[in-house]
This record gives C-alpha cells, structure tokens and sequence, in this order.
C-alpha cells in the first residue's frame, strides 16, 4: 500500500500544537503515521521560523515546538522546486503549490482560504484538516 504524499501548511502545524484534541493536531498524527510528508527548503523554513517564533511563547512551551520539530525532521521527504507556480491569490502561499506539484503530492492539507478555494489544483486535492478526516471516516 502506497503512503499518500501530503503537503502540511504550517497554520495546520500551529493549529495542531494549540489544541491537542483538534482535527488538526489529529491529521498531523495520521499525517507522520500513514502519510508521506513532503517538505521544501521554503515550506521547512516558514515551519521553523513560525515554530520558535517568541509569540507563541505563552501558548505552547518551546520544548513542545522543538519537540514537534525533531519529530518530523527524520520524516519529511524533501522535494526539489524545479517547477514554479503562481496561481494563489496570496504569492506567499504559493510555495505549498510548488511543493505539491513537484513532489507530487495526493494531497495539501490547509486552514487557508486563499488554498482551500484552488481545490482541486491540478489533480491535488486541497481539504482541511476536518475535510480529510471526513473523507478518511474519521471525523
């Protein structure tokens, strides 16, 4: 059985790390479980910046940010950008398109709008966190 190649917006990872119990935090665990994560140099970097960004301080510690950094770090498969995109109303969401057409992903996994309202791009699907769950039979 083939691991689905999912793109994981960084508001999906922020989300997921304020709420445990969240359909975020709960498609990220079956994201790192059953998925492939695909990740690009400009994808990881926004990741890592927002992560340990000082305003997320009094919501979620920064060992649990670090800790959710190590976990994935060994588990992203790192896609190469050759092909570029620019069809998001918002160009700094652009880069999760580029990531999924040229990792050829099944699926990006989003809370963004500016995203959610390309669904489908070029065959990928684009869904929230609880429209995948849904889709899954796990809501």
């Amino acid at each position: 059985m083939t691991r689905e190649r999912l793109v994981v917006d960084t508001n999906v990872f922020i989300s997921g790390l304020l709420s445990s119990t969240s359909p975020p935090a709960r498609v990220i665990d079956r994201a790192i479980e059953h998925g492939q994560l695909l990740g690009s140099t400009e994808t990881l970097r926004e990741l890592i910046e927002t992560l340990l960004s000082a305003k997320f301080d009094r919501y979620v510690s920064r060992a649990r940010r670090e800790a959710l950094l190590d976990r994935l770090a060994p588990l992203v498969e790192m896609v190469e950008i050759v092909q570029h995109v620019r069809a998001c109303r918002d160009p700094k969401d652009d880069k999760f398109l580029e990531l999924a057409v040229n990792g050829e992903a099944d699926v990006i996994l989003t809370g963004d709008d500016d995203l959610l309202s390309l669904h489908p791009f070029r065959g990928i699907d684009i869904l929230s966190p609880a429209a995948y769950l849904e889709r899954l039979g796990t809501p």
